[in-house]
Order: C-alpha cells, then sequence, then structure tokens
C-alpha cells in the first residue's frame, strides 16, 4: 500500500519503479533452513521489490569479507544472473567492506536488512515526528557507510534503498551530516513534549480508522481508538510501531520517544503470528525491545493470530508450548472476544475513593488501611472514624462492610 503523494516523506527519492524490482534473498541460518528467510521476504515486498529466490549459508556468523564465504558467493553470483534479479537483500547487517565486495563481484545493487528496513520506514513515514526520526535512523546508519556508498547507487540506479538522503545529501561533508544529526534531535526532543501535552486528550478519541495491511511498517504513527471491555470498563488501544527480528538500533535510538509511549500503558496487548516457523524467535525479539524501552515489566495478554492456518496437530502442539496464548482468527473474528476478555482480567484496576465508617469497636481496620491504602482524611465521629481512602478493588473486600460511598 503506498502513502498518498506527498505523504512521504521529504527525504524520499521522487522516483518510483513501474515493475517491482527482483531480488535474491540470502542469510545465514542455522541447518540452512529457508523458511527462517520468511520475513525478510515479507520485507522485500513491503519495499516494493518481489523475491524471486533464496540462497541460505549454513554458518553462525558473517565472513568478514564477502559475508557468506568465498564457495557461496559464487553461488550467490550464479542465482542473481539465473534469476535476472535486481539486487540482493541480506539478512543481517553488513558491514560497508562487505557491501563493497559484493557489489564488485555481483554487479548488482546489494543491502542489508538495517539499510531495507530503513527504506521501509522512508516510504511510510508521515507524520512530522516519524520523518524526523526516520532521516535520523537513516543518517545514523549512513555515516559510517559513506564511501563508495554514493558511486554504489549512481551505478545502480533508483529503487528499494534509495528512498531517504539519497546520494546527494551524502555528497556533503561528515560535518554537515553530524549537525543535520543534532537538529533533528533537538526536533525529536521539541516534538515529543508537544505529544505529551496532547496526551490528555486521548480519553476522548473515538474510531481512528487504524489500517489494517499485510505487511510490516504499514504504519509508523500510533493509532489510537477507545474500546470497551467485557464488564462494561473502557480501554484506550493503541498500535504502535511493530516489531521484527533484528530491529535496526539505528531505528530503536530514533523512535525511542515514540516506543516510549507503550512503556506509559497499563497492559502490552502482544500479537504474534501463530502460523510463524520462529514463533518464538518473533516472540523473543519483541520482548527485548519491550525491555529496552523499560516496558519489559508491563502485563502482557499474549494473543496468538492466524489460529486459523494451524491444522488440529499443530494447535495442539502451540498449546502445549504456549498455555498462556490465546487463540485468535483476526481474519474470521474467531477468539477477538476471548482476548478482550484476558484484557479486562490483566487490566489493572485503578484506585477508587471511598469514605467509610470504621466502628470504634474494630480499630485494626485502620492500620491496615494505611498499609495497604492511601489514607487521605481521617475524623472521629460519634459513631466511629470518618475515613476517607483511595483503595484497589482488591482491598474492597477488606472495608465492603464499612464503605458509605464510593466513586
Amino acid at each position: 500500500m503506498r502513502n498518498r503523494p506527498g505523504s512521504e516523506s521529504p527525504l524520499s527519492a521522487t522516483w518510483r519503479p513501474a515493475i517491482r524490482e527482483r531480488a535474491l534473498l540470502v542469510g545465514l541460518t542455522r541447518g540452512g533452513d529457508e523458511h527462517l528467510l520468511d520475513e525478510l521476504a515479507a520485507l522485500a515486498r513491503a519495499a516494493g521489490a518481489e523475491p524471486v529466490g533464496r540462497v541460505v549459508q549454513s554458518r553462525t556468523t558473517p565472513d568478514p569479507a564477502t559475508f557468506v564465504g568465498k564457495g557461496k558467493l559464487a553461488e550467490v553470483h550464479d542465482r542473481v544472473h539465473e534469476s535476472g534479479a535486481d539486487a540482493v537483500l541480506l539478512d543481517d547487517e553488513a558491514t560497508p567492506g562487505q557491501l563493497r565486495n559484493l557489489e564488485e563481484r555481483l554487479q548488482v545493487k546489494v543491502l542489508d536488512r538495517t539499510a531495507l528496513i530503513l527504506d521501509i520506514f522512508a516510504l511510510h513515514a508521515t507524520s512530522g515526528e516519524g520523518k524526523a526520526q526516520v532521516e535520523l535512523a537513516q543518517l545514523n546508519y549512513l555515516l559510517p557507510r559513506l564511501r563508495g556508498w554514493g558511486e554504489a547507487m549512481s551505478r545502480l540506479g533508483g529503487g528499494i534503498g534509495t528512498r531517504g538522503p539519497g546520494e546527494t545529501k551524502l555528497e556533503v561533508d561528515r560535518q554537515h551530516i553530524r549537525r543535520r544529526i543534532t537538529k533533528l534531535r533537538g526536533d525529536i526532543r521539541d516534538l515529543a513534549r508537544s505529544r505529551r501535552v496532547k496526551r490528555s486528550l486521548m480519553n476522548a478519541l473515538t474510531d481512528a480508522g487504524a489500517l489494517v495491511a499485510g505487511q510490516p511498517f504499514a504504519t509508523l504513527d500510533p493509532r489510537t481508538r477507545r474500546l470497551t471491555l467485557p464488564g462494561g470498563r473502557h480501554a484506550t488501544l493503541s498500535d504502535t510501531v511493530g516489531f521484527v527480528r533484528k530491529l535496526p538500533h539505528e531505528l530503536i535510538e530514533a523512535f525511542k520517544s515514540t516506543l516510549e509511549e507503550v512503556a506509559r500503558a497499563d497492559l502490552v496487548l502482544h500479537v504474534a503470528d501463530a502460523s510463524a516457523p520462529d514463533l518464538e524467535e518473533q516472540m523473543a525479539s519483541v520482548r527485548e525491545v519491550l525491555g529496552e524501552i523499560g516496558a519489559g515489566a508491563l502485563p502482557e495478554v499474549l494473543a496468538l493470530n492466524k489460529w486459523d492456518l494451524l491444522d488440529e496437530a499443530g494447535r495442539a502442539r502451540l498449546a502445549r508450548r504456549l498455555p498462556d496464548g490465546v487463540p485468535v482468527s483476526a481474519l474470521l473474528g474467531e477468539g477477538v472476544a476471548d482476548v478482550l476478555r484476558c484484557a479486562a482480567e490483566a487490566l489493572p484496576h485503578p484506585p477508587l475513593d471511598v469514605r467509610l465508617l470504621i466502628p470504634y469497636d474494630r480499630p485494626e481496620i485502620l492500620p491496615s488501611l494505611y498499609r495497604r491504602a492511601e489514607v487521605l482524611v481521617v475524623h472521629d465521629e460519634p459513631r466511629g472514624q470518618l475515613v476517607e481512602a483511595r483503595v484497589s478493588p482488591a482491598d474492597l473486600a477488606v472495608v465492603g462492610e464499612f464503605i458509605l460511598d464510593r466513586r
């Protein structure tokens, strides 16, 4: 899905390919499992490329010179020219030297995973803050890669990997880029302060028209909508930036002010793809990012989406491995009520303001309140002590018989 004209990052190149680029996917995997490149394929499609083949190398660390090693490089070369690929996409971050060596040998554009994700972000950024965050991430990524990058892009043409600062901006000196990075950081801080002012209006929002798309990072700006949970409680649901494996550090840093909104939440609704072969790795990646932004200790409801794509044996296996997961199919609408019920149960309850009349013959109640709740006012009355306190729902069982009114 493309943004409306004029809505994308101001850094984006105006050139757009009429035909989707053909990309060969290359990755290092355990045991040579090609399915571990499924996420890279989804990222490629989101950037406007069509995967035409996969090459996997069974090794744990990249070759320092060629990423895949000399022997596998020959296979990559043959597959590039057999498939007519316009680009090679690597499933890990590569060094500037590895990228230059691969481009010289293959004579096609070579992008690592980080550059690909940054390119997708540049394509989808719409708000002022999102655009500034993307540009900051791109410049931080490209600064150590200036040597040879502009030459490679001018030789290989436009397309994926060229959205963003582009060749012209990268021809300026490093000092200018560093000054631009400093300015962007200041702009992002100002925008974050502005967002904090607007946060108090969040509860007044209704249907936000959240985008639903089958591709990563279809929206970079949190969308918010109001919903009613079972039991009648109201909640505000905010859909934030999606997480993938190996999310570039540059993006986490640049989007920190946006991602920190998650840390202010009361509950994380973790939606995972139950049909993914590397489901638990993806879940671990999400939780790792949550930990980095200070949201690792939040209560979580795990929604296992795309349950309809599993057969009975697959469902049974997943239920044993993830007993706390809630099966759901957003496509069919099945299990959504269960997710809302679990969210209502897991969502922390706010404190309640109560007025109590505690008889003098129950002297143990007030000290217990001081330990468990926030006691605001105490007055001695003829029939007992009149207490105004802020208590949790769990404490109502202790003081329920003494309540005069509550708010």
